[in-house]
């Protein structure tokens, strides 16, 4: 039997790593996206592959009774089981019916008109649309019981852990549980689960069906979108029909793990078609084409139609019990197509042909399913399979994958069709894949009332596409499942209606001025969500007890804005005033430098909210007065601990190549985010499939040592840091806090319009941009001598931060501030300790000497120190522990 993954690891060099049952269980495909090469196909899924209902529900079953005996039957009676729309709907139901005591529910791509959200997420490599989490009953979610997580595989596990961390952090509980027929981690990821265990403090675990790895050699994805768009040109709908391969399996076969060949072969010729509508030949002229039959199934009243609001074990008693009436009803429209309901189109009285010939003894029967509608028809299937059917299983999908004829691919046919349920994220196109061409006598397709619409029935439709390949085609309708009430939302305790969700290619776009920030709305795109209206600030010292303490993250909560005094104002002109020369001098050689070092391409700034932000514009507006250039620049998020916004790197990847991106902040301090850009940028890479996103910073002044493209390594005062949003568009700090962001929402911020009267970040920009013509020559010969020099990185900064974080006895390098810039930010908004400053440094210094006096906390000179100054949060901080009281700075 030829493995059904050897035709793309022949051609890409991608190898299935595993045990020996592993090659039966999976095949390769290569995927029509963007951001993965290769897609596993599962044998005993019922996705993609024909597949005996027995084998894909016995599959479940048996990984639901392998959670059962780890968990005992008094932890599995309080848990629930959470499933993935839309490939593991079924897969999460049968791990419910096997786990025997849990109810169910799976996350949905369709909003429900009157359910509210519970929750949601975004599958990081999918092509559709977010994740909803729609129950009916609003405390499914709430309980503390053990939550079972399904999907079909586990690779790097993002999609399930992410799931996790959203819940846990409104829900905590004590254990959860990880279903998958395959674990496919990478060695690199195997480490995860138990880290991110310990980093929630819960148990998890993981069950899987069989283990392995996909080795994906360098430049797979490059090298797998060539390979598609090669075979789709060569495949056109035109082109002429070719035999079927010589190995005598049809078109659409696939291994049987129980049985061997999944089809009896097709006879005649088949087309080798990879695109267009029909990929595979019609009936032939000895078998008449019947129009489709509508069968009344009898659906039990109140059963779900499966569990994207909640399925009970009491609906699953009352669905088994009715399952033998409604197969027998499938079976006999099967066997008297005539005496049959024949539909043109919803509710449209059909016609009566002449009466077919009787169907052969024992038809072979395909029992197709519809996108997340995977259970109900999965059930039908096995439920005619006990009577003494020869049944396959599989569904439709959204998922676009490229057919190849070839008996090593597991895709060996695709139809395409028009989606036929109104989906919320607008129409396209919905595929079935080995059925055409597959060898069955019939199929039952299997829809809910939703998806029963005349685009179902038109001519292109899938029930025309169906029946021009099968001479039989029953159609059965289970009657979508709708909650009686509109339960609250655990996100508001008023009743609301979801809306429909965004896919990642259609994320908002980015906020500009005047609506969000005082700056033109070119000068920077905003990659955030507004979070104006929401109350987000704390007084400084709850602020540095919480997350001291470990009970907050700094991202969750914004400090208090600082109101500058008059005398502080007064030393924010004065420096603005001596320093904007050099300050464009700095400007001008870190744009140069970045323009030098990418002939011929158009850098696209993006710089690293907020303190990144005035120099992005001033970047750009260096590179349009001396080039007339007109660079793109964007403002995204970045946090310490939790990395850079996933989502404003999915959008830029969509709008821009990855490789002309530039990440721009305002200087280094010890390096900390220059680690956290490279770490995160690794990761989503990992994780996206995207590749080219350079994680170097360019920064206007680099004291830490921590970069090679700067525009000084100097630590000299930049007075944008001497001010918070009044100096930076009066946009915050970003704010990433679960109840507020999503994973398919961009990073918040807010725009504080109330301060306009004390804005003075136009005053800054354009104080600065004066002086790039009196700087051009200097700059021409920094840069000059910087291309010539090593620039490589010694991180000497960070050195120094570990030495002062032992000499002073904190022990903690993120207590530790060095350079103006941090130091400023300490005294703004943190509770400091103490501040140590450079001797001889006092030209810099001015404005840190005032606010120390303000705040009441001491200012230590200090010898060979490699900055101007370092700020000292206080260590093991308590209220009271300054004697400050309470406020950001006490104005004098």
């Amino acid at each position: 039997m030829v493995w059904t993954g050897t035709w793309v690891a022949e051609r890409l060099g991608v190898e299935l790593i595993g045990d020996e049952a592993l090659p039966a269980l999976l095949g390769l495909a290569l995927r029509r996206n963007p951001k993965r090469a290769h897609l596993l196909v599962s044998s005993v899924l019922g996705k993609h592959v024909p597949q005996r209902p027995s084998v894909v529900y016995g599959s479940g079953l048996d990984l639901g009774r392998r959670v059962r005996a780890l968990l005992g039957d008094e932890e599995a009676a309080r848990s629930v089981v959470l499933g993935y729309a839309e490939t593991a709907t079924a897969l999460g139901h049968a791990v419910a019916d096997g786990l025997g005591l849990a109810p169910y529910l799976h996350s949905t791509r369709r909003p429900v008109a009157g359910a509210a959200r519970a929750g949601g997420f975004e599958e990081s490599h999918s092509h559709a649309t977010s994740h909803l989490l729609l129950p009916e009953d609003p405390k499914l979610l709430a309980g503390d019981g053990p939550l079972v997580l399904v999907d079909d595989e586990f690779s790097t596990g993002n999609t399930v852990l992410n799931t996790v961390r959203a819940l846990h952090e409104r829900y905590p509980r004590d254990r959860y549980v990880v279903v998958a027929l395959v674990d496919m981690r990478s060695a690199a990821d195997l480490g995860r689960l138990d880290a991110f265990a310990a980093e929630i403090g819960a148990r998890v675990d993981l069950i899987s069906g069989a283990a392995g790895t996909v080795r994906l050699p360098e430049g797979v994805l490059e090298k797998g979108q060539a390979l598609v768009a090669e075979h789709e040109r060569a495949y056109e709908p035109a082109s002429a029909t070719t035999p079927a391969p010589a190995s005598g399996t049809a078109p659409g076969s696939a291994p049987d793990p129980a049985t061997g060949p999944a089809f009896a072969p097709a006879t005649g010729p088949v087309p080798c078609v990879a695109s267009g509508p029909v990929t595979a030949p019609g009936p032939s002229p000895q078998a008449p084409r019947q129009a489709p039959v509508r069968v009344a199934l009898g659906w039990p009243g109140g059963v779900p139609d499966g569990g994207r609001h909640g399925f009970t074990t009491e609906h699953r008693e009352r669905l088994e019990a009715a399952l033998p009436a409604m197969a027998g009803r499938i079976a006999d429209a099967l066997r008297e197509p005539a005496a049959a309901d024949r539909s043109g189109t919803p509710g449209q009285a059909p016609e009566t042909p002449e009466a077919p010939a009787p169907p052969p003894a024992g038809p072979r029967v395909l029992v197709l399913g519809f996108e997340e509608l995977m259970y109900a028809p999965l059930r039908l299937g096995t439920a005619l399979e006990d009577a003494g059917h020869d049944v396959r299983y599989s569904t439709t999908t959204r998922s676009p994958v490229l057919a190849v004829d070839d008996p090593g691919y597991a895709i060996r046919t695709r139809l395409v069709f028009p989606a036929h349920d109104d989906p919320a994220d607008g129409p396209g196109e919905r595929y079935a894949y080995n059925v055409a061409g597959a060898g069955f006598d019939a199929v039952a397709l299997v829809v809910d009332s939703t998806a029963d619409t005349p685009a179902l029935h038109a001519p292109d439709g899938l029930l025309d596409q169906l029946a021009a390949h099968i001479p039989r085609v029953v159609l059965a309708v289970v009657p979508s499942y709708t909650p009686t009430a509109a339960p609250y939302s655990p996100y508001d305790a008023t009743p609301q209606v979801t809306e429909a969700p965004e896919r990642s290619s259609m994320l908002p776009e980015p906020l500009r001025g005047p609506a969000f920030s005082s700056y033109a709305p070119e000068e920077v795109g905003w990659l955030l969500q507004d979070l104006s209206d929401v109350e987000l600030e704390a007084p400084t010292e709850e602020r540095e007890e919480a997350i001291q303490s470990g009970g907050a993250h700094y991202a969750e909560s914004l400090p208090v804005e600082y109101q500058p005094s008059d005398r502080y104002q007064e030393l924010f002109h004065a420096a603005l005033e001596t320093s904007a020369a050099r300050i464009a001098r700095a400007v001008g050689t870190v744009t140069e430098t970045v323009l030098t070092e990418r002939p011929g391409r158009r850098p696209v700034l993006v710089s690293l909210a907020r303190a990144g932000t005035p120099v992005g514009v001033l970047m750009r507006r260096w590179a349009q007065a001396r080039h007339g250039l007109d660079l793109p620049h964007y403002a995204v998020s970045i946090v310490r601990g939790r990395g850079i916004d996933g989502n404003a790197l999915r959008w830029l990847a969509a709008h821009h190549d990855p490789a002309d991106v530039v990440f721009v902040d305002g200087w280094t301090g010890k390096g900390a985010i220059t680690r956290e850009l490279a770490d995160a940028i690794k990761e989503f890479e990992t994780a996206e499939g995207v590749t080219g996103f350079d994680p170097e910073i360019a920064v206007l002044a680099d004291p830490g040592s921590c970069v090679r493209t700067y525009g000084t390594r100097e630590d000299f005062l930049i007075p944008s840091a001497c001010l918070n949003s009044t100096v930076s568009g009066l946009i915050s700090r970003t704010v990433l806090r679960a109840d507020l962001v999503g994973p398919d929402d961009f990073h918040g911020g807010k725009f504080y319009r109330e301060l306009a009267g004390a804005d003075v970040s136009n005053d800054f920009l354009d104080a600065v941009t004066a002086r790039f013509d009196e700087v051009g020559a200097a700059v021409d010969a920094d840069v000059k001598e910087l291309l010539a020099a090593d620039r490589t990185p010694t991180w000497e900064g960070w050195a120094a931060v570990e030495r002062i974080s032992e000499e002073y006895g904190i022990h903690d390098v993120n207590l530790v501030k060095p350079g103006v810039g941090e130091t400023t930010r300490v005294l703004l908004r943190r509770v400091p300790w103490k501040i140590l400053a450079k001797r001889g440094a006092d030209a810099d210094l001015a404005h840190v000497r005032l606010l120390a006096e303000q705040r009441g906390v001491p200012v230590e000179e200090v010898d060979e120190l490699p900055y101007s100054c370092v700020g000292l949060i206080h260590p093991q901080y308590t209220r009271g522990a300054t004697g400050v009281d309470g406020k950001a700075v006490v104005s004098q």
